[in-house]
């Protein structure tokens, strides 16, 4: 039996060897720290002198406003714009804009459906519709004059259809002080 001890207390002797190494601090191989290069400072850049710059050109010559408008046309017993008005009205806004300071009439008319005084009514909204239209474009509402003539002025037979379409109509005028 103490040979079975003696076996025992080597083979723990041995465990503990071997433990005693597992649990040794390790040593941390380290790289060696990186070396320090200082940089020569860059030479200030030269300054070249640039040559004075050639005048500018003149500005093109800005291009006249045309301001023959062609009417904008609405629908029946209405102060909607039909879709091919706002073509118009776009050209018309950008021929307006080349003269910010001049004043126009914006002027309503109806065909002779309906009663003199629906009419004046409905020639006022057409009016204040296109002035709306042009304002939200960029023209001062300021330079647009709105009035309403009814049917009182037709520009053509309110006999026919086709006659009646092209009364329902705002026409815009240059205001240059000798009246609409």
């Amino acid at each position: 039996m103490k040979t079975f001890t003696i076996w025992k207390l080597a083979a723990v002797a041995v465990l503990f060897v071997f433990l005693q190494q597992a649990c040794a601090p390790k040593k941390v191989a380290l790289q060696p720290a990186a070396e320090v290069v200082q940089e020569k400072p860059e030479p200030a850049p030269v300054v070249e002198e640039k040559p004075a710059p050639a005048p500018a050109p003149e500005p093109a010559p800005v291009e006249a406003p045309n301001f023959n408008f062609r009417n904008i046309q609405f629908e029946y017993d209405s102060h909607v714009l039909k879709t091919e008005s706002y073509a118009v009205l776009d050209q018309i806004s950008r021929e307006m804009q080349k003269d910010p300071d001049a004043k126009f009439y914006v002027n309503g008319h109806a065909s002779i459906e309906g009663t003199a005084e629906y009419n004046m009514s409905l020639s006022v909204d057409r009016a204040n519709a296109v002035k709306l239209y042009l304002v939200n474009s960029g023209i001062s509402g300021n330079n647009l004059i709105t009035e309403g003539f009814g049917a009182t002025q037709p520009v053509a037979s309110n006999n026919t259809e086709a006659g009646r379409t092209l009364n329902r109509r705002v026409e815009i005028k240059l205001a240059n002080g000798s009246g609409q």
